[in-house]
C-alpha cells in the first residue's frame, strides 16, 4: 500500500518549530490542492498544538517523503529546520503511527482524551476537501475504532487528561488556594472550555472568559459560572487577573510585551500566572522577563507530562496489542481489494452468460415459469461461484499468501478469458 506520511511532532521538534509549521483549517484548505495536484490521490493532514503530519496515498512510486517535505516547507518556508525533525512513515508503519496517535499514546499528554477528536476533524476535512477515498475513509474507521477501544478496554483516559489539564497542575504550583484568586480564559475552543472547568472545579474565586465570537465566550461563561468580557476590552482588565490562560487559535501575538508590562505595573508587584497553551502561541515568550509574571507554554509541562506517564505506562503494551488486532483486520481488508476486479468480472462473465441462455428460452415459457427459471438459473450460478469466491477472498485476507492470491487470480482469467483491466498485481 503505497500510504506515505511525515510527522513534525513533540518528539522531534521544540515549540519554535512547531508553531512555525502549524496549519491553521484555512491553511489547510489552501494546502490541500497543492498536495492533490502535486503528490496524492487522496490524504488527510493533522495540525494540532503539538504536532503536524501529513498522509496520503502517493501519485507515483518515486514520490518520496522528501517531495512532501519540500511540499509543505515550500508552503510554509521557515528557518533552521532539518530532515531531523521529521519522522517518515510508509505503508504499514504509517498505519501504526496513525493508531497509535488515535489512541493517545503518541501525545505530549499519555492519553491525551483531544486527540482523537482533533484526528477525526482531520478526516472529516479532507472528506469535505474531496481528498478521501476508499483508502482514507477506511483509514479514518480503523483510527476512530482503535481511540475508542482504548478510552472504553483500557485506563489510559482515566481522568482529566489533556494539556489544558496539566496547565491547571503547572498553576496549583504557584497558587496553592485558588479560592482567591480570579482567573482570565482567553479562547472559548475546546482547550479554553476544558482549562474554565478545571478551573471551576478547582474552586476558582471568579473567572472571566473572552474571545473574538462573542456568543460562544458567553455560553462558556454561563457554563462555568463565570462572566464574558468584549474581546475588544479585555486588554483594559488585564491586571485584575492572578491566572491567565490563552488557548485561541490566533497567527499572532494577542498578548506583547508591552502589555503584560503595563499590566504588572499596574498589579504593583502581585504576581500573575500566564499559561499560555496554544500554538502557535498567543502570548510573547520574552514575557518571562518582566518580574512576577510566571510564564509557561506547552513544552513547560514536562513535569506533569513525566509523572502522568508513570501512571499510564503500564497501559501501553494493552493499546499496542489492540493496535496490532486492528492493524491485521486493516491490512486484511486492504488485501482483499486485490482480488476484488477479477471477482467482479468472473460473477459479470457468468451473469452474462446466464442472460443470453434465459433471453434464448424466455418465449417459450408462460409468465409463471420466466419468474420460476429465472431465479432458478440465478440460484445456480450463485453456488457455481460460492466455493472460488470465499477461497480467493480468504487466501488475499493473509499479507503471506499474497502470490498465492495472485496465482488464483491469474489462472482464473486465463481459464475464462476475463479481459478486463485490473489492479491484482498492484499492493
Amino acid at each position: 500500500m503505497n500510504l506515505l506520511g511525515i510527522s513534525i511532532n513533540h518528539k522531534t521538534s521544540s515549540i519554535e518549530l512547531r508553531e512555525a509549521l502549524h496549519l491553521s483549517k484555512n491553511e489547510i484548505i489552501d494546502f490541500v490542492p497543492k498536495l492533490k495536484e502535486n503528490l496524492f490521490s487522496e490524504g488527510f493532514v493533522v495540525s494540532t498544538c503539538n504536532r503536524t503530519e501529513i498522509f496520503g496515498i502517493i501519485k507515483d512510486e518515486k514520490i518520496s517523503y522528501k517531495e512532501v517535505q519540500k511540499e509543505l516547507l515550500d508552503f510554509k518556508p521557515i528557518e533552521g529546520i532539518t530532515t531531523n525533525n521529521f519522522l517518515n512513515y510508509f505503508s504499514c508503519s504509517a498505519v501504526k503511527h496513525l493508531f497509535k496517535v488515535s489512541s493517545g499514546i503518541d501525545s505530549l499528554v499519555l492519553g491525551d482524551s483531544q486527540i482523537l477528536g482533533q484526528v477525526k476533524e482531520a478526516f472529516e476535512l479532507s472528506n469535505e476537501l474531496d481528498f478521501s477515498g476508499t483508502l482514507i475513509h477506511r483509514l479514518y474507521e480503523s483510527s476512530m475504532r482503535v481511540g475508542k477501544r482504548a478510552i472504553h478496554e483500557t485506563m489510559i483516559g482515566e481522568g482529566a487528561v489533556t494539556v489544558s489539564f496539566a496547565s491547571i497542575k503547572i498553576i496549583e504550583k504557584i497558587f496553592s488556594n485558588f479560592a482567591s484568586k480570579t482567573a482570565l480564559i482567553i479562547g472559548a475552543g475546546e482547550t479554553g472550555e476544558l482549562a474554565a472547568v478545571h478551573l471551576k472545579d478547582k474552586g476558582i474565586g471568579n473567572l472571566f472568559i473572552t474571545n473574538r465570537t462573542k456568543e460562544r465566550a458567553v455560553k462558556l461563561a454561563e457554563k462555568v459560572n463565570g462572566t464574558a468580557i468584549k474581546y475588544d476590552l479585555f486588554k483594559e482588565r488585564l491586571n485584575e487577573f492572578d491566572i491567565i490562560i490563552s488557548a485561541t487559535s490566533s497567527d499572532e501575538y494577542i498578548l506583547s510585551y508591552k502589555d503584560v508590562k503595563q499590566m504588572m505595573k499596574k498589579r504593583k508587584g502581585d504576581i500573575c500566572c500566564i499559561m499560555d497553551i496554544a500554538i502557535p502561541r498567543d502570548v510573547d515568550p520574552k514575557v518571562k522577563k518582566i518580574d512576577g509574571v510566571f510564564y509557561n507554554d506547552i513544552d513547560s509541562l514536562n513535569i506533569i507530562v513525566d509523572n502522568n506517564r508513570k501512571k499510564r505506562e503500564k497501559e501501553i503494551p494493552i493499546i499496542n496489542n489492540i493496535i496490532m488486532e486492528e492493524m491485521v483486520a486493516f491490512f486484511s481488508w486492504f488485501n482483499t481489494l486485490n482480488v476484488v476486479p477479477t471477482i467482479k468480472e468472473f460473477r459479470d462473465f457468468f451473469e452474462k452468460i446466464r442472460k443470453d441462455e434465459f433471453e434464448k428460452i424466455k418465449h417459450k415459457l408462460c409468465p409463471d415459469e420466466l419468474d420460476k427459471v429465472e431465479n432458478m438459473t440465478k440460484r445456480l450460478i450463485g453456488r457455481i461461484m460460492h466455493n472460488p469466491t470465499i477461497k480467493i477472498k480468504k487466501v488475499s485476507e493473509n499479507k503471506i499468501n499474497f502470490e498465492k492470491s495472485v496465482q488464483y487470480t491469474t489462472v482464473l482469467r486465463e481459464l475464462f478469458n476475463l479481459q478486463g483491466h485490473s489492479n491484482d498485481n498492484k499492493s
